[in-house]
């Protein structure tokens, strides 16, 4: 008999076979697998009681937290759909997400309420909300531990689930314009889970850190394939490099998932302080493209074991990893490090390609810049009430990402840029990634974002924007002269600026196009 490929087999396999093993630790709170159950039908016969029924959406505005976990599961038992919330957004944009998502219910950490409270009178199909780790009263508000208490932890009556069904409703955190609804079935998010947990070797013997918040395509699938092998999940309210240290020592943390600028607060944090940890971790980076520095820095001093993995929101969303094939395991160390910076090569279940603009395959020369396109079962079902951008980004069954990349001999894939980041400067296309790349190795440079200003002989010209270590000092003639020792010489900067801080998305990635506003803004555009 067929088995339909359903998320909620993930914890009836975890309470089947590790049932009384530990598998959340939240601070204070520690359950077993078959406690987290009970809560979690517990959460399902609650939503019953409230009218919710297959297809509504459940909305959660909560950080990395139990609640938050458990929420998943007790949505799924319904065949309602987990909307899980940017935790670093604006009231108007929860306002937008909760209208145009037609959420019923929202579930919302005390914490964090004050985002939704000034815009409660304005939401108009949220039915109820729910304030999670409430200690306040607030008028209408029902408090998540009281009311969950009510209702039994008996085996609830699951509504009959198809693999099609829509599992996940995640908002992009767009760089313009309103957030684009992407809509995950059952199937694609399951799928997906098995790949990712082959190529990152998940089993029973990890323990988790989520520092990626959930919100962020689950997390990476987090839930799924940590939760389906018996791992023991341990949540992070707030992403700090001294609570991580502390968590990854404490509980023997195994693995942990983040965006490139975390990782960059975390390699300070140890080079100022020196941690020796007595066990191995594996970190899993996905995002923009990561520094080779950063490769070296993690494998080197820190003896980590660095992952990149590339993929997005509407892939559910990994398709590649970096990890060194067999038959590279002799290249020299530096080599290594230049592919495992890379997005490296198509995940099992994923087809992957760099195209040109005629749609043939890109030479594996290192050179040849084109699209990355996939074809993949993780392929959203579209963007929840918008054809249009639909159709714009998956065509002919290929979803094209937007994101520029070059392939080298050995089939590995490097992403040079975002479709619009590439900087064409006298007619040569020039990566920021590789500028970037550059300036991290300079023992100064904390951060660094390199964007295209207007130039009128050349068009355009690279320009970075810099942000210094604390108690470093360096010029930007230094900084120019150590660029040109190392880059070709059209791809040199032709100018740096110095911050404090560059702006960043709720997901930790360097928003290039708030920088390049103050540059372009007489212009009325943003390229030449």
């Amino acid at each position: 008999m067929h088995v339909p490929l359903t998320l909620t087999h993930f914890l009836d396999r975890a309470v089947q076979l590790y049932g009384e093993k530990v598998g959340v630790i939240d601070e204070t709170r520690s359950l077993t697998y078959s406690e987290l159950h009970n809560r979690v039908n517990q959460l399902s016969h609650g939503l019953k009681a409230l009218n919710i029924q297959k297809g509504d959406k459940v909305a959660y505005l909560a950080p990395n937290i139990l609640e938050m976990l458990e929420g998943f599961y007790g949505v799924y038992q319904l065949g309602a759909v987990m909307t899980p919330l940017n935790t670093r957004l604006q009231p108007k944009d929860y306002l937008f997400i909760l209208n145009h998502s037609e959420s019923r219910i929202l579930f919302v950490d005390e914490e964090l309420f004050p985002q939704i409270e000034i815009i409660v009178d304005q939401l108009e199909t949220i039915e109820n909300i729910i304030l999670i780790n409430g200690k306040k009263t607030y008028p209408g508000v029902i408090h998540y531990d009281h009311w969950l208490a009510k209702f039994p932890s008996t085996t609830f009556p699951r509504v009959e689930l198809e693999e099609t069904d829509i599992a996940s409703l995640l908002y992009t955190s767009g760089t313009t314009g309103n957030p684009k609804g992407v809509m995950l079935s059952h199937r694609s998010n399951y799928l997906h889970a098995l790949s990712a947990m082959h190529h990152l070797r998940v089993s029973d013997d990890d323990i988790y850190l989520h520092v990626l918040p959930m919100f962020h395509v689950n997390g990476w699938g987090g839930p799924f394939y940590y939760t389906g092998n018996g791992a023991t999940h341990v949540m992070l309210r707030k992403v700090d490099a001294e609570s991580i240290f502390r968590l990854i020592e404490q509980h023997k943390i195994t693995v942990l998932h983040m965006a490139p600028t975390v990782l960059n607060s975390l390699i300070q944090f140890y080079q100022e302080h020196k941690i020796q940890l007595s066990h191995s971790v594996r970190v899993v980076i996905a995002g923009s493209a990561p520094a080779q520095a950063f490769v070296r820095k993690v494998e080197e001093e820190m003896g980590w074991e660095f992952i990149q993995v590339y993929g997005m929101t509407e892939i559910s969303p990994l398709i590649t990893t970096s990890v060194i094939r067999s038959h590279h395991i002799n290249v020299s160390k530096e080599e290594q490090y230049k592919m495992k910076a890379q997005a490296g090569y198509g995940m099992i279940g994923s087809e992957v390609k760099v195209v040109n603009d005629d749609g043939a395959e890109v030479t594996r020369n290192g050179c040849e810049i084109g699209e990355i396109i996939t074809r993949t079962n993780g392929v959203m079902e579209g963007y929840w009430k918008n054809p249009e951008a639909t159709k714009d980004t998956i065509k002919n069954g290929w979803l094209y990402t937007g994101d520029m990349a070059i392939v080298d001999e050995r089939g590995n894939i490097q992403i040079v840029d975002r479709k619009k980041d590439v900087i064409i400067s006298g007619g040569e296309n020039i990566s920021s990634i590789e500028v970037e790349g550059v300036l991290y190795e300079h023992p100064a440079v904390l951060e660094v974002a390199v964007i295209a200003i207007p130039d009128e002989k050349w068009g355009e010209r690279p320009h970075a924007v810099v942000v210094l270590r604390n108690d470093c000092m360096v010029s930007e003639e230094e900084l120019l002269s150590f660029a040109g020792n190392n880059l070709a010489k059209f791809k040199i900067p032709a100018s740096i600026s110095f911050r404090s801080e560059l702006p960043k998305t709720a997901s930790g990635k360097i928003q290039k196009v708030e920088i390049r506003k103050q540059f372009w803004d007489k212009q009325g555009r943003f390229v030449n």
